[in-house]
């Protein structure tokens, strides 16, 4: 106990290793050397000052060795150090080893003049100086002398075994461990290979992952096939009935002739009584024809009972006349199948068989109806056929005076002087040259023109209300197929009726809602095949044209607007295409349309004609019929043999000239229409249009004198022009996206909670279409994971940094890309969702809800080889939950990036941020760049990991632990907060993600 270091000298000989490793971390040379203090000094320097010597205090003194105050003074009976312990050089006092390490008294090797297996040496001129023991206790990288050698362990500090087959011993262990079943560990061996179990672990999860994926797509498959034969059984089933139907109406008829001419028939032979008593009387053999034994038989009644006041004829009669459409008391039987009375309502149907037969009968009546009588629309023969109570659409019409678009800052005209109304049941079509506004047009009609000045007024049903209250009810197809391309026909436009009809209609009703817009646009037989991609070939351009319409048709609007929806279609194609959105206006709903050169046929199938030339300018607008009158009346007669839709886009656009008879410029055709209808005239117009009559040249027509630029208009006027155009766009932008309108569609669509259900459904169904990219990405975390830890091996001397560091890097780049296809290549399909009402959060969150899928797996593919490849001392679960935090974190930033940048410059984005800020997080020198690492999230997750493997070095690595976490500036106790600090990353840059998805929207 004499000998024996009390607290005092202990924390003497800590606060100089911690001075000695500031020193090297300056750039001084690191020593073992201690300050002088009272025992050893340049005046008082004993044997056992020496390394692996200690003196006593005396026998009779006793050692306080609690005190952390004062050094007691040692200099009496030096001797070497004990075996176990280790006396540092310049304290004369002793420290027992750790555990883990092996402190053997020291030999004198004569050769070297070093004491081994220490590396100091005796003193000069000291004869009687011998090695004693150990004489330090440092950092594993100043000094390892002490510490138990790789492939032995140690017990005790003076015992070193080695260890035995089957086992293995890392640096500083004081025990062996045994290694795992496959890995083979011989005599001495530092670390277990387990690679095996790296592989089998990647096999488990690679058959998981193929399981689950031919099970849903098993189950969707089958789903879809049992969906196929109801539909063709319920098909078949409702052909049947009407058939059945039909020919009992036909029968009915029959009858109803019969029994009218019975009496001039009869009389004709035989008197009237007589006929009577012998039809009464006559109760079996052969039926005469016109009689009503003829006809089908009664269940449940004699052919021809005696003693009823009234034939079985008349009864017959007497109910046909009171419910002509049924067939009560009649037993049809096609085949071997017994049809039912009546059909179910929509409230008693269950399965999906039913609800097919349900659509598919009600489909079939409206057909047979329509054969009737061409004149009857859908719904209306629905209410003649069934008990059913049609929904009606609620009617809106549309007018618009003096509608007039600038474009802010720039004075210019996009639309000037427009007027007139959109009819409900009507079909019209918008035409005019090339850069005549005609989809500005239809933007201006909807509110969705921003960065411009709208003046003149737009009245919905008579009253000043924003278009924008209307949104549930009203369709807008753009000019291009957004259309998704991993999802069928019947799955898109499902989709489309599921979200955005009525939530109180009924499942069977928005069956056949569906049902009904696939057979009007004839794409019935490629119901079930996907539309296809870029990438991916699927159904033809002009199909897709008509999923781009029906998913609008599906959801029952009141207004109609399509912009060139004939584009890229054939002749029969369109004339399909117009006469479903004909069926669609004699429902009641107001139909409007921009067209390019249409044919003769589909020019003649629509009701009224928007003719506008450049520069917003109306020519004509009126019914469709009387437009070659209006023209005519100018002198201008469209020749023979020529489309007069042609011919007057090409008088427009100045290609064809105006007869000189009719002495008319095709500038002047807008001013001669407000003329003939007596609008306000703006005075440049007049004074345009003097100029242009006595001018033969062809200026720029479709912007007004104001629009044109000064001669003195400067570079930096321009660019102010234009600064200021983009900030008002973007503030318009702005307030349409957040600025609410009250709803007045009176539609309730369904909640946010039933719309996530939808969009979660759907976006699995494309993750699992996508399965190849999903394989591609685990592959490339595969190789990432082999290369990063067969190359970057984790060392106990760092606590692996060096390999968790590159962990960071490769997981956060890969990660991010992988993450950027989950809204960059949705962007068009968000728009056109989120401005037809669709709730943009249960879009946010179903996206996000399903990309949680690869948060938990990727961590597990990674790990899978890298874990297997390096075996650290941390266990593979704290890996993994600080990979789960890693990857969740950097998701929420690759949506930020996905979302605000264009695909090439998110991708740039996400290789740059992860090495951008690992090197930052890694800065030591610069306090500024140190400061802000401490808000990289490459700086949580590498602490994270490095405190997950640092917990687990204990003992003689308690030097080394400690010095190297402060020398970063980690601490034990930080781990949970370094997860919390990547999950709340994740949080708030989901959070802003999802600010700039409803915010900064492109047109």
């Amino acid at each position: 106990m004499q000998r024996m270091c009390t607290a005092a000298e202990i924390k003497f000989y800590s606060a100089s290793l911690i001075q000695s490793a500031l020193a090297s971390s300056g750039g001084a040379k690191s020593s073992n050397y201690l300050k002088p203090n009272k025992n050893c000094n340049l005046t008082s320097w004993l044997s056992g000052c020496e390394p692996g010597w200690s003196c006593s205090v005396g026998k009779d003194q006793q050692v306080d060795l609690k005190n952390d105050k004062d050094m007691p003074q040692r200099n009496l009976d030096c001797h070497p150090c004990c075996e176990g312990f280790f006396c540092p050089h310049g304290l004369t006092c002793m420290i027992p080893c750790p555990l883990g390490s092996y402190c053997p008294l020291a030999k004198l090797n004569k050769i070297t003049g070093v004491c081994d297996p220490y590396r100091y040496q005796l003193p000069p001129g000291q004869t009687n100086h011998t090695c004693g023991g150990a004489d330090v206790w440092a950092d594993v990288l100043s000094g390892n002398d002490i510490f138990c050698s790789a492939g032995f362990y140690c017990p005790t500090t003076t015992q070193k075994i080695p260890c035995s087959r089957g086992h293995y011993c890392r640096t500083g262990s004081t025990a062996q461990t045994k290694c795992y079943q496959l890995a083979t560990c011989e005599r001495q061996t530092t670390n277990q290979n387990i690679t095996a179990y790296g592989i089998m672990f990647f096999v488990g999860i690679t058959l998981v992952l193929l399981i689950i994926y031919n099970c849903s797509g098993q189950v969707l498959s089958d789903r879809e096939k049992r969906q196929a034969k109801s539909r063709e059984a319920a098909a078949r089933s409702a052909r049947e009935t009407v058939q059945a139907r039909e020919r009992w109406k036909s029968a009915k008829s029959t009858a109803k002739m019969h029994a009218s001419g019975l009496q001039s028939q009869l009389s004709r032979t035989f008197s009237r009584k007589k006929s009577v008593k012998q039809d009464l009387q006559k109760s079996s053999g052969q039926p005469k024809p016109g009689s009503d034994a003829a006809l089908p038989p009664i269940p449940g009644d004699a052919s021809g009972s005696k003693g009823n006041k009234q034939s079985n004829l008349t009864k017959m009669m007497q109910d046909l006349e009171e419910n002509p459409d049924g067939h009560e008391g009649f037993n049809m039987e096609i085949g071997d199948k017994n049809l039912k009375k009546q059909m179910p309502t929509a409230k008693q149907l269950h399965t999906r068989s039913q609800i097919f037969k349900y659509a598919y009968g009600q489909i079939e009546k409206e057909k047979a109806m329509h054969e009737q009588n061409k004149n009857l629309t859908f719904s209306g023969v629905i209410s003649m056929a069934s008990d059913i109570e049609i929904r009606s659409r609620p009617p809106i019409e549309v007018f618009f005076k003096d509608l007039t678009l600038t474009l802010k800052g720039k004075r210019k005209h996009l639309l000037r002087c427009i007027t007139g109304k959109l009819v409900p049941g009507h079909v019209s079509a918008v035409m005019g040259p090339s850069g005549a506004g005609k989809t500005t047009f239809l933007s201006a009609l909807t509110g969705k023109a921003t960065g411009c000045l709208i003046t003149g007024s737009i009245l919905i049903n008579g009253k000043n209300e924003p278009m924008q209250s209307y949104k549930r009810i009203i369709g807008y197809v753009p000019q291009d197929d957004i259309v998704h391309g991993n999802l069928t026909v019947e799955e898109n436009l499902w989709f489309s009726a599921r979200c955005r009809l009525s939530a109180h209609l009924l499942k069977p009703e928005k069956v056949l809602v569906v049902e009904r817009v696939i057979e009007s646009l004839g794409l019935q037989p490629v119901r079930d095949s996907l539309v296809g991609t870029v990438e991916k070939r699927g159904i033809s351009g002009g199909q897709r044209k008509r999923v781009n319409v029906g998913l609008e048709m599906v959801i029952e609007p009141s207004l109609l607007i399509l912009d060139e929806p004939t584009s890229g279609l054939d002749s029969s194609s369109s004339q399909l295409l117009l006469r479903a959105l004909r069926r669609e206006a004699l429902e009641g709903v107001n139909i409007c349309m921009v067209l390019h050169q249409p044919s003769y046929t589909l020019f003649k199938m629509f009701d009224d004609l928007i003719l506008l030339a450049k520069g917003g300018l109306t020519v004509y607008h009126g019914p469709v019929k009387k437009v070659e009158e209006y023209f005519a009346g100018f002198g201008i007669n469209v020749p023979e043999r020529v489309n007069p839709p042609d011919y007057f886009i090409d008088i427009l656009e100045g290609i064809v000239k105006p007869s000189a008879s009719s002495g008319v410029n095709y500038k002047e055709l807008p001013l001669r229409w407000m003329l003939h209808n007596g609008y306000p005239v703006p005075s440049d117009m007049l004074d345009s249009a003097a100029v242009a009559a006595s001018s033969t040249g062809d200026s720029a027509h479709g912007a007004s004198p104001a629009a044109a630029a000064g001669p003195g208009q400067s570079f930096a006027g321009d660019l102010w022009q234009d600064v200021k155009f983009n900030v008002e766009q973007k503030k318009d932008l702005i307030q349409l996206n957040f600025l609410k309108s009250q709803d007045l569609s009176n539609r309730k669509t369904p909640s946010l909670l039933q719309q996530y259900r939808y969009f979660v459904g759907r976006v699995g169904k494309q993750r699992l279409r996508e399965a190849r990219i999903q394989a591609v990405d685990y592959l490339i975390l595969l190789l990432a994971g082999i290369c990063l830890g067969t190359l970057a091996k984790v060392s106990d001397e760092t606590f692996g940094s060096m390999g968790y560091l590159y962990t960071v890097i490769a997981v956060s780049l890969l990660s991010k890309i992988a993450a950027l296809r989950t809204f960059s290549l949705d962007k068009l399909h968000y728009w056109r969702e989120s401005a037809s009402g669709m709730s943009s959060l249960a879009y946010f969150l179903a996206k996000d809800t399903v990309d949680h899928f690869n948060t938990i797996v990727k961590p597990a593919f990674y790990l899978s080889m890298f874990y297997f490849f390096n075996n650290p001392r941390s266990t593979i679960f704290d890996n993994y939950f600080v990979l789960i935090c890693l990857v969740y974190c950097v998701t929420g930033i690759a949506y930020i990036l996905a979302i605000y940048f264009e695909p090439s410059q998110a991708q740039l984005w996400s290789v740059l941020l992860p090495v951008v800020l690992t090197l930052i997080a890694n800065q030591d020198g610069d306090k500024f760049l140190m400061n802000l690492g401490n808000f990289c999230y490459t700086k949580w997750a590498l602490e994270a990991f490095l405190i997950a493997n640092a917990k687990r070095y204990s003992g003689v690595w308690l030097i080394t632990r400690c010095g190297s976490l402060k020398h970063r500036g980690y601490e034990l106790k930080d781990w949970y907060p370094c997860l919390a600090y990547l999950v709340a990353t994740g949080i708030l840059s989901r959070a802003f993600a999802f600010f700039c998805l409803v915010t900064f929207q492109k047109k």
